[in-house]
């Protein structure tokens, strides 16, 4: 397979990772030498007007040809693409999708984008995602009482995956517990720590939260999460927190005030009285006919999550302006978290005509970068967040569509169905490479290079199965971590996938970490993944390098990560083939895997091995 043109937002193609408002920033395209092209325009859409510009050769480099065009940052997020003219007829539009020979909506367009950058910690961070009552019990953890709510368990109680029990379970894990085992963190080759809700709550879980004011008791309480932020920063390392800005408990106090007196000044928070509700907050709602008089609307219905209105100006106050606020109080000393992830960060600001969503955002991400500059803002979305995202709020998303679900569907394995998160009927479906690389350039060509590579690439969390039930065994588990580890974007590993925990659903897979049963840990997966999170904690071209696809076939995946200084070439099999043969590659090094290293033959070829699964890294010379 012959190389194509390309350009992707890296700093190989962009220079200028981080342009303002007004300047015009230089862009480079990739043409091989020998495809034809003869002349190369970029097309921009400022203020709205397509505009045409010819670029010029800058240099040809290794049988490649450069090209430059000047791009003028004329709005917050600038388009452009380029439309390449040669000898072979039909001209062809480049695009953030890849190339096109028919025209193209500017959707899909590379994106230039001038609002603050995330912080720059956020781009080489390795995050490490902890459900507390799961992860450990320090020695404190015994003296404590269980809650009303709980059904207190042992270590080893199996996990209920789904019924009444399933959010009362207590296994009883606390903060000073996950310090306690921050060494195993470390030896695995992570850097972030992100913690699911701490706040007191009623469930396991806690994403109904009671409080926003004081960490739970049951984990140890503020004193605790001040000794871990403590422990996390001593090692160079940034922690951060959960946050549900889409709705409270129904056992929290702004609720209960609320509910209690239908005067009192919490009750504007929520969505009350729907079908009559005559507020001037709400009067533009669309009433549902299922809604008695004086109910509440909640999420999915759940009526122990009351939803919040973003329409209040005291619920921003609260929430996030005040000097005090809760999103302002735990980013300050002594907790010092570095940032949040926003639960149902999707549905936040959304019922009927209220469409809150982007101005919360950019609210909370304001706040954030008041009250500590280098703060991360970071959204849970389960399906299509590409409209969410480059705007000035969410830094990035977790990006389940983009590269969860198409990792899954690609190496999935065995019979038994398997719930995806997206809530598809029938769960996740096997596909071959060819869709599954069609996935993933969708949903990345509509977002900016920068949104793109700061969401949360993961093959699994504590709201879906176990990456291992998904994929049926170490070797297909080695191909998946390898992606997570290869891929543009910020890995997260959901902890216990490094041991091979298995598990059939979100709350199925919260399964407490086996630390007194070592004999239990699969060793390999554990080597696996502590191998290729150092590899891209020393290769560059793996943390901040460009991403170039050169071959799909039903059971193979090939690409590239191009950085100015190095460049790594990977392949991932999820089954034994046909060799790939690549021209253009030149010589490497293997340096992840058994391979042999490349060299080209006479021809100026390279073969990649056949055999799979497999997961194999080169370094070029």
């Amino acid at each position: 397979m012959s190389l194509q043109p390309h350009h992707d937002g890296s700093a190989t193609y962009v220079p200028e990772q981080e342009p303002a408002l007004g300047q015009t920033v230089p862009v480079f395209v990739r043409v091989p030498a020998g495809s034809g092209v003869s002349q190369v325009h970029v097309r921009t859409t400022g203020d709205g007007e397509p505009r045409f510009a010819e670029a010029r050769i800058d240099r040809t480099d290794g049988g490649d040809v450069w090209w430059r065009a000047d791009v003028e940052v004329r709005n917050p997020v600038s388009n452009y693409r380029f439309l390449l003219d040669g000898e072979r007829g039909t001209p062809r539009w480049l695009n953030a999708a890849g190339l096109a020979g028919h025209d193209v909506p500017d959707n899909g367009d590379f994106k230039l984008v001038s609002y603050a950058p995330p912080p720059a910690w956020a781009r080489d961070a390795v995050i490490y995602q902890i459900f507390p009552d799961r992860f450990a019990r320090s020695a404190a953890a015994d003296g404590r009482t269980a809650p009303d709510w709980a059904i207190p368990c042992d270590w080893d109680t199996p996990v209920i995956g789904r019924g009444p029990e399933t959010p009362r379970q207590f296994y009883g894990g606390d903060l000073d517990g996950v310090t306690d085992h921050l060494d195993h963190l470390d030896r695995l080759g992570v850097n972030t720590v992100y913690l699911t809700p701490v706040f007191p709550a009623r469930s396991n879980h806690r994403y109904d939260a009671s409080s926003f004011d004081t960490v739970d008791p049951l984990l140890g309480g503020d004193a605790a999460l001040a000794r871990l932020a403590d422990a996390v920063h001593a090692r160079g390392w940034r922690l951060l927190g959960d946050i549900t800005s889409n709705h409270t408990g129904d056992a929290h106090h702004w609720f209960t005030a609320a509910v209690s007196d239908v005067n009192a000044p919490e009750r504007e928070l929520y969505y009350f009285d729907l079908p009559g509700y005559d507020d001037s907050n709400s009067a533009r709602l669309t009433p549902r006919g299922d809604l008695e008089p004086s109910d509440y609307e909640s999420w999915n219905g759940v009526k122990s999550l009351p939803k919040l209105n973003w329409g209040s100006a005291e619920l921003r106050r609260r929430f996030a302006t005040a000097e005090d606020s809760l999103l302002r109080r735990w980013l300050r000393p002594p907790y010092g978290l570095d940032g949040w992830r926003v639960d149902v960060a999707n549905m936040t600001g959304r019922r009927g005509a209220d469409a809150y969503t982007h101005e919360v955002a950019r609210l909370l991400r304001e706040v954030v970068a008041e009250t500590r500059p280098d703060g991360l803002l970071l959204a849970e979305h389960g399906h299509d967040h590409t409209g969410d995202l480059d705007r000035d709020g969410w830094h990035g998303t977790m990006n389940y569509v983009g590269f969860t679900d198409p990792v899954w569907s690609w190496l999935r394995h065995g019979d038994d169905p398997v719930p995806n998160f997206l809530g598809t009927p029938g769960g996740v479906r096997r596909r071959d490479a060819a869709a599954v690389l069609a996935t993933m350039n969708t949903y990345r060509s509509l977002v900016s290079w920068r949104s793109y590579t700061h969401s949360w690439q993961l093959l699994g969390s504590h709201d879906s199965a176990r990456i291992r039930t998904v994929v049926g065994d170490a070797a297909r588990q080695e191909v998946a971590a390898g992606l997570l580890a290869t891929m543009p974007g910020t890995p997260v590993v959901f902890a216990g996938d490094e041991l091979g925990l298995t598990g059939t659903n979100g709350e199925g897979s919260r399964t407490p970490m086996p630390w007194h049963r070592p004999e239990s840990w699969d060793r390999r997966t554990f080597d696996a993944y502590r191998s290729l999170l150092t590899l891209r904690r020393d290769e560059p071209a793996l943390r901040n390098g460009g991403l170039r696809w050169v071959h799909a076939d039903a059971d193979t995946l090939v690409f590239l990560r191009e950085a100015p200084t190095s460049t790594v070439l990977v392949l991932a099999r999820r089954a034994a083939g046909t060799p790939v043969r690549l021209t253009g590659v030149g010589a490497g090094d293997n340096v992840y895997g058994n391979a042999p290293a490349l060299h080209p033959d006479t021809e100026g070829a390279v073969t990649l091995p056949a055999d799979g699964p497999t997961f194999q890294i080169w370094r070029l010379r």
